[in-house]
């Protein structure tokens, strides 16, 4: 009962992941339809692309106030309702403007989900499972990835109003989303923290946890108490919560400067840059994402085996050697067949096995309950704001600067995050959100 209960729960939730994956990678088989549909100019164009971005860190900095608030579970019906509402809106704009406001909605949807899909699953999840459950979320927004591409692939023979199929296409998964949320319970720990009901949070602790549900209750009333009794106990940058933040924040950076986002939206262009024509680019680039979903889902089901400071140590090491491998062959300018794309798989592979895996799972796990939502929201925001930044400017220093230097940065930047990991990561798995609490707080 316990097992399935929560597993089918976390997968409900980790629809949103799905959503969040789908949402950001569709738009890539109809950009260049759009831009001929409105005859958009270049800075337009670049609008268009980005304002569902813009929309994500706008949601993702927003992310805590609604589920603090409202709880999590009415906030991921406002998720849904955004993907629905963002789907069908893009598919049926008649005028630009249109297009524009619900491609930001559906960014909104995206932002919000990234703070409370792994929030709710992290709070319902059994301790020695959390890794996996939570790791779903990354599961889903990998499989989303490669569901759009796919659903592009197909809906591309169409015609001319293919692209209003591919954006639309959403609608059906965003409802379905929307209709299961109904039969989620709220999370216990935000009955105890925010609504004091705890004759509803121990009915679903019970199902979470039947053999120690009345201690894990007790240990969170006591968290409760001890955050009650300190008066900046909500204020995330009060001082108190200095070693989970800089966690989250150094967590969060690390993940966009070792070039995923950059390696993800512009793969075509870097094989290009090392020499390939474009089908053989286009065909690099569905490996990359098949690579993606295969080492997200070996890692996920090792997490909470293996934890998670050894995955990032792993995963730090294979980092290091593929990208100073890739600006070692743009250095000697030597482009023998598809090296550059070997080593960029290989870059995927172990991004997918420690990051990718990793990051959702340990932002939701390091914040004491009262701060969650806010440090989640924190951890998320650096996450997005990064990937713009990344995302905006790797086009011009590549122009600029070339491969070498680009991928050298990019290799020292994981240099760097390994020495991160192994000083200053603590391991989390196997431990209780509370017991977790109560380690980082003897660190700080």
């Amino acid at each position: 009962m316990r097992n399935n209960s929560v597993l089918a729960w976390s997968m409900v939730v980790a629809l949103g992941g799905f959503l969040f994956g789908f949402d950001t990678a569709v738009i890539s088989g109809a950009e260049k339809s759009i831009q001929q549909f409105w005859h958009l100019s270049v800075l337009e164009h670049g609008l268009t692309i980005s304002i569902a971005l813009i929309g994500t860190v706008i949601g993702s900095l927003l992310g805590s106030k609604p589920s603090d608030r409202f709880g999590r579970k009415n906030t991921l019906y406002f998720v849904a309702a955004a993907y629905l509402l963002s789907s069908l809106g893009t598919a049926l704009a008649d005028n630009w403007y249109i297009f524009l406001a619900f491609r930001f909605l559906g960014g909104l949807g995206v932002g919000a989900s990234s703070v409370t899909a792994p929030i709710y699953i992290s709070e319902v999840s059994p301790a020695d499972r959390r890794g996996r459950l939570v790791g779903l979320f990354q599961f889903n927004v990998v499989l989303g990835i490669l569901v759009s591409y796919l659903s592009n692939y197909l809906i591309s023979q169409g015609g001319e109003a293919s692209w209003r199929w591919m954006l639309g296409v959403q609608a059906f998964p965003a409802l379905i989303f929307l209709v299961l949320i109904r039969f989620i319970p709220e999370s216990p720990r935000w009955l105890i923290l925010k609504k004091g009901d705890m004759d509803k949070a121990l009915r679903i602790l019970r199902v979470i946890n039947p053999l120690n549900c009345e201690d894990e209750l007790i240990a969170i009333q006591n968290s409760k108490l001890e955050s009650d009794q300190s008066a900046n106990s909500n204020n995330l940058f009060s001082g108190q919560f200095k070693t989970p933040v800089m966690l989250a924040v150094l967590f969060a950076f690390f993940n966009q400067v070792s070039g995923i986002n950059a390696i993800i939206y512009y793969a075509p262009r870097i094989f290009e840059m090392a020499g390939l024509g474009a089908h053989s680019s286009l065909l690099s680039t569905v490996g990359i994402g098949i690579i993606n979903f295969i080492f997200t889902l070996l890692a996920i089901n090792i997490i909470d085996k293996v934890g998670r400071k050894l995955l990032m140590v792993i995963g730090s090491f294979g980092l290091i050697a593929a990208l100073f491998m890739v600006s070692f062959t743009f250095y000697q300018g030597n482009f023998n067949g598809f090296a550059i794309p070997i080593y960029m798989m290989i870059f995927i592979a172990f991004f997918a096995f420690s990051q990718g895996a990793v990051i959702w799972v340990f932002i939701s796990e390091i914040f004491p309950n009262q701060v969650r939502a806010k440090g989640q929201t924190l951890g998320s925001s650096t996450h997005w704001i990064m990937a713009a930044i990344i995302a905006f400017s790797f086009p011009y220093f590549a122009e600029k600067l070339g491969g070498t230097i680009t991928f050298s940065f990019f290799g020292t930047m994981m240099v760097l995050q390994l020495i991160f990991v192994w000083r200053l990561m603590p391991e989390t798995k196997g431990k209780s959100l509370e017991q977790i609490e109560d380690n980082i707080v003897l660190m700080h």
